[in-house]
């Protein structure tokens, strides 16, 4: 049976994947797609409904279910392609000779790619940091391509051991999703200025020439003044960091943060009076574990790049060894706008702070002279998605952190393997 749709196109039964598509019908698909992105970057995947990704285009909800059955089939679709936008950069660098001109190539064509969506030129990607709560096998099955596609961009494996190549492309990966974070800082004129010094950075690291690897220092990241686990609100601030770094914010639910600790939500409000405060107090656990980071590491002394690599490594060790992870910064896309914003002036004042030690290593000679706007983000970011390194890089011993994941930081992706 067949049957003609609102917008004039055929349809064989109800079944949207076998409409005969026509330019109208195409046009319209497309429109509610880039809408979905809008709200998915604003609220993530749970956080957003068919129905404001129809207010956005003067539609009822059931004008966007016309063309995707439910919310999930629209995330999917969204993801896809943010997937294929991607591919499409990571292709256009491929063809270069080196680990560092693909790198340049590719930074260089996303922030082109930037600069057009800022132009109104170009459809904006979606951002990636909830992906694994749509837990959709085709995307999941196209995110893996993509991300194999930007170990690609590396050394191949007769130069870089397994492990190392997938902890640097687990790397790059997360360097690139964070860029929508902080590219608001740059003039739009500014982008290809902009890429050039991030490719510079990741490239080649952060180290200056001829300056030796300094083995990171032992740091005491414990609170003298904290509370017994067992007695204190510690354990739902584990559980509910760990449900949101897999689920994002909506996914972090009031029951199944209760479940993952097998307590009643009765139990849950005796220690939380709400959700987002549940939320504040896990966003404000991880600035405490970085500041402790950062003073404990200056107490140790050294130069400017021996604080930084101590501090950097003592905070993914910390993470990589199971002991409870720091929050993604991801989940602030979701987080209910009255209070992100100063959440967001928090980790603004961490990277300010890891700028301020990237001039001090500059003006000791042990760092090289880099951009410490965009190397401070640079460094955020890898430590904040260490969170992550162990779903692709399985196998690997917490204590061989520092040498497959930051020590590339430090002296660049397109670096030999440590020895």
């Amino acid at each position: 049976m067949s049957m003609t749709g609102h917008d004039g196109d055929e349809i064989v039964g109800d079944e949207p994947a076998r409409r005969r598509p026509t330019r109208r019908y195409e046009a319209r698909r497309g429109a509610i797609v880039r809408s979905a992105i809008e709200e998915m970057n604003r609220k993530g995947v749970r956080g957003m409904t068919l129905g404001d990704v129809a207010a956005r285009l003067d539609l009822v909800p059931t004008g966007v279910i016309y063309y995707f059955r439910n919310k999930e089939e629209l995330a999917a679709a969204a993801f896809l392609k943010g997937v294929e936008a991607h591919d499409e950069l990571i292709a256009a660098a491929a063809g270069e000779p080196t680990p560092e001109a693909r790198l340049f190539a590719f930074i260089r064509g996303y922030f082109a790619h930037a600069r057009r969506v800022d132009l109104g030129e170009a459809d904006r990607m979606p951002v990636f940091n909830d992906v694994r709560a749509l837990n959709c096998g085709p995307v999941n099955e196209a995110y893996v391509g993509m991300y194999r596609a930007f170990r690609g961009l590396l050394a191949g494996r007769d130069e870089l051991p397994r492990l190392h190549r997938n902890a640097r492309a687990h790397a790059l990966l997360s360097q690139v999703f964070w860029i929508c974070a902080w590219q608001h800082q740059a003039e739009c004129a500014d982008f290809p200025r902009t890429a050039d010094r991030m490719a510079a950075i990741l490239t080649r690291g952060l180290m200056a020439k001829g300056a030796a690897w300094p083995q990171p220092k032992p740091l005491d990241l414990s609170r003298a003044d904290a509370p017994a686990a067992a007695s204190s609100s510690e354990p739902f601030l584990r559980a509910a960091t760990r449900l949101i770094n897999d689920e994002g914010y909506h996914g972090a639910s009031v029951e199944r943060i209760s479940a993952k600790l097998n307590v009643s939500k009765g139990a849950f409000y005796h220690h939380n009076e709400t959700k987002d405060e549940l939320v504040v107090a896990c966003f404000q656990r991880t600035f405490d574990l970085m500041w402790r980071a950062i003073h404990a590491a200056e107490r140790a002394g050294g130069s400017g790049l021996e604080v930084l690599v101590s501090a950097v490594s003592a905070l993914i060790e910390h993470q990589m060894s199971g002991a409870a992870p720091l929050l993604r910064t991801s989940a602030l896309t979701a987080v209910p706008e009255p209070i992100r914003l100063g959440l967001m002036q928090r980790f603004d004042r961490l990277s300010y702070r890891l700028a301020s030690i990237l001039c001090d290593g500059i003006a000791d000679g042990s760092v090289a002279p880099v951009d410490v706007n965009i190397a401070s983000q640079v460094i955020s970011s890898a430590i904040n998605a260490a969170a992550e390194l162990h779903y692709w890089t399985p196998g690997m011993a917490p204590q061989d952190v520092v040498a497959h994941y930051v020590r590339p930081l430090f002296e660049g992706l397109a670096s030999p393997a440590a020895a």
